[in-house]
């Protein structure tokens, strides 16, 4: 007897049926799953010609992002302010040992990608705190979560502080509107903040769906694009000329202050690669995903990311020397001894807050919905839940205004924020999962698991280390 019944290969349909549905990348993919299984049963049973449920056809339907689009969503999410931090830390590093460490630094973040992907497409985990939970249970879903959350909202913090900083001035630079205007109620860094935050990023926040936010993160991209090849043109043109100091190439030593900088660096430098949190929803707006398709997303993205890296890193520091400020933007206040140097100055230091001010509500909506999955797990997808969106939003951004105006510097902000999440997210929880779900499906070579091991023991030491240093610094700052 015939039947309207077409056989579907079970995998490729219900992931299929996940990315179509509407509440995909909810944070919340248990309600997801029921939906999309009675829709497979309503579907099977209804003898109909007309419902194709064929791979192809489920394809065809689905815009998903090639490649480049891929490596695209994946570079936004690594390249943020962190970036403003690095010629700081060539300063504390040293011109040779800094660059070597942006390349090592990369790699090993790119080592726990693969592995992150890898373990994702075998338990079939739609985001983080899954794939933790199919390791190590709840709980440790629940720990991730909450690490994704600090380190989001550390990320907003420091973007804006960098605003602040940039748009109203410090103690020892003049910003933006002074410059324009000269003194006036622009020069309280907390009023310009709270300002650039109820008229510009409140109103792109409050919007529910992320691709929403599609080409804002095309521009910031852009502005981020901007300031690198301008930094790195007025690095250059001055090296040729001779106007820039020798760079030292190794630490220093000589201090007590140098030798805490440079324990408390490596975190830095370590929260300036981790995107691992935004990898699953990437992943499944892939295109043909599979893991080897992955993989070579997140190789091209390392790749642009250490090039961009070390430009900024090099031209910040040949330009400022032993001057250079933990947030390099602030830097550009004075002339930098060229043509057009006014009107550079202008192009960097504005086009990077338009960068920050268009990528902030990329990074808070990931917050948002982790904040949202934590705290409501099982209700509705907060896009059913405008009451309850528009809560979270200002409540969240009333918590990131207050952090930015308690923590002094992006340094401070970077040293713990580094030292904690950062290295848990993108280096220990991988490790971890790694070493726990090597045992199943094709498992881990003895390469791959001597470099679990490896990054695990470093991500450890890094985390006490700095977390020492950082506690050790403050309380001398403070005598």
């Amino acid at each position: 007897m015939e039947s309207g019944y077409i056989p579907v290969p079970e995998e490729s349909f219900v992931e299929l049926q996940l990315q179509d549905h509407r509440y995909y990348g909810s944070q919340n993919p248990t309600l997801s799953q029921k939906e999309a299984s009675s829709k497979l049963i309503h579907n099977l049973g209804t003898d109909d010609n007309d419902q194709d449920l064929s791979p192809d056809k489920l394809h065809k339907e689905n815009a998903n992002s090639g490649t480049y689009g891929a490596v695209f969503n994946l570079t936004t999410t690594v390249i943020g302010a962190g970036i403003m931090a690095l010629p700081a830390t060539m300063k504390v590093l040293g011109l040779f040992v800094g660059v070597i460490l942006i390349f090592l630094m990369g790699i090993l973040s790119e080592i726990s990608v693969e592995l992150l992907v890898r373990f994702t497409v075998q338990s079939k985990a739609l985001s983080y705190g899954e794939v933790v939970q199919h390791a190590f249970g709840k709980p440790a879903r629940i720990l991730s979560e909450i690490c994704i959350i600090l380190n989001n909202a550390g990320v907003l913090v420091v973007y804006l502080i960098i605003i602040g900083d940039v748009m109203s001035g410090s103690l020892n630079h003049v910003g933006v509107f002074d410059q324009w205007l000269g003194n006036g109620f622009w020069d309280h860094r907390k009023l310009v903040i709270l300002i650039v935050m109820i008229l510009f990023l409140a109103p792109l926040c409050v919007l529910d769906r992320i691709d929403s936010l599609s080409v804002t993160s095309a521009a910031s991209v852009a502005l981020a694009v901007v300031f690198v090849v301008v930094a790195f043109v007025v690095a250059l043109i001055k090296l040729v000329r001779g106007e820039t100091e020798t760079p030292r190439m190794t630490p220093n030593f000589g201090s007590e202050k140098t030798i805490l900088d440079l324990l408390v660096v490596i975190p830095i430098m370590s929260n300036a690669f981790v995107c691992h949190f935004n990898l699953q929803p990437i992943y499944n707006e892939l295109e043909g995903r599979s893991p080897q398709k992955m993989n070579r997303v997140g190789r091209i993205t390392t790749v642009l990311c250490i090039m961009v890296y070390c430009s900024t890193a090099i031209s910040g520091y040949l330009l400022f020397g032993e001057d250079t400020e933990s947030d390099v933007l602030t830097n550009f206040d004075k002339p930098l001894g060229m043509e057009f140097s006014t009107i550079l100055n202008y192009i960097v230091r504005v086009g990077y807050i338009l960068h920050l001010v268009l990528v902030f509500p990329v990074i808070h909506f990931s917050l948002r919905q982790t904040v949202d999955a934590l705290a409501f797990d099982g209700s509705a997808p907060l896009q059913e839940s405008r009451q309850r969106c528009l809560a979270l939003t200002f409540t969240l951004l009333a918590v990131i205004y207050l952090g930015s105006t308690a923590i002094p510097s992006i340094w401070t902000a970077f040293k713990f924020t580094g030292a904690t999440t950062a290295v848990s997210l993108g280096y220990t929880f991988p490790a971890l999962i790694a070493l726990k779900l090597g045992s199943q499906g094709s498992g881990l070579s003895s390469r791959e698991r001597f470099l679990s091991w490896l990054m695990l023991c470093l991500a450890l030491i890094v985390s006490v280390v700095g977390v020492i240093s950082n506690i050790y610094s403050l309380q001398t700052d403070s005598e």
